[in-house]
């Protein structure tokens, strides 16, 4: 890299650096202001009142965001890794908005793809203690996958037999139309939502239906039991907040001089 990219390297896509703590935080300050810009814009009054002056701040807004987006491109190593990463993804789609409005009218709503920047804020100041505990909680959801999956796969079985005997049970005169309103229901009811738009009148019908509230909250508990036994296996790992200027990996070990993932030298 030059001198120039590796600097800029360090600022934007690292924040071990003070220049690097102050530029997260900007661009911290920046999203949330882009979000609350989107929110007055809903707001009636507020839009007519001030249409111009919103109107400049997200133009603003977009510029800082464009120039950013273009400054990561150019100093990564491989231009479409960032491109096509997650990242890459999200922050094409924050500026996007604005240019498709300048072309196409009623696309201002879709200003609210920004928010999803915010998701960037598990690396502002590059806290350990956050990234730690992130790290644990995606290890334990991924190998948590499979016990959910087979929890889901049974709990969906169980909402299509229930759906269908509550179809059987109630008929098209109490709401029970067809068979998928049935299972509407009966997903509304295991999760203890409970609309109120559709409800048994017979007596086995209310009788079913409170087994399966009563069944719902044990059901709620076990995903929540799943994760939690596979949270309580693994340590804290001890990662550093090391961007791969190569491909573009994150939480490699403290002290790690190379990129686990690609082997390249890390900065």
């Amino acid at each position: 890299m030059l001198p120039t990219k590796e600097k800029l390297y360090e600022i934007i896509f690292e924040a071990d650096t003070k220049s690097g703590k102050i530029f997260d935080i900007t661009l911290l300050v920046i999203i949330l202001l882009s979000i609350l810009l989107v929110m007055l814009e809903s707001v009636p009054s507020i839009e007519n009142q001030y249409h111009q002056l919103l109107r400049i701040s997200e133009w603003a807004i977009t510029i800082i965001f464009s120039i950013e987006y273009i400054l990561r491109i150019w100093i990564v190593r491989h231009s479409k890794t960032y491109i096509f990463s997650f990242y890459g993804i999200i922050d094409f789609l924050s500026v996007l908005p604005t240019y498709v409005a300048l072309f196409f009218a009623g696309t201002q709503g879709l200003m609210v793809i920004r928010a999803l920047r915010l998701l960037r804020v598990f690396r502002i100041l590059k806290l350990n203690r956050y990234l730690k505990e992130s790290a644990i909680i995606i290890r334990a959801l991924k190998q948590s996958r499979i016990k959910i999956s087979v929890f889901l796969f049974a709990v969906i079985t169980l909402v299509i037999i229930i759906g269908t005997i509550m179809y059987l049970i109630e008929g098209a005169e109490n709401g029970f139309t067809s068979i998928p309103r049935g299972i509407y229901w009966a997903i509304v009811t295991l999760t203890t939502v409970g609309y109120g738009d559709i409800s048994p009148a017979t007596p086995l019908g209310q009788l079913l239906a409170s087994m399966v509230m009563i069944m719902g909250y044990a059901i709620i508990a076990v995903p929540t039991g799943i994760v939690t036994a596979e949270l309580s296996k693994h340590n804290h790992p001890n990662i550093s907040t090391q961007v791969c200027p190569n491909c573009l990996s994150e939480g490699h070990a403290h002290g790690a001089k190379y990129c686990s993932n690609c082997g390249s030298k890390l900065n």
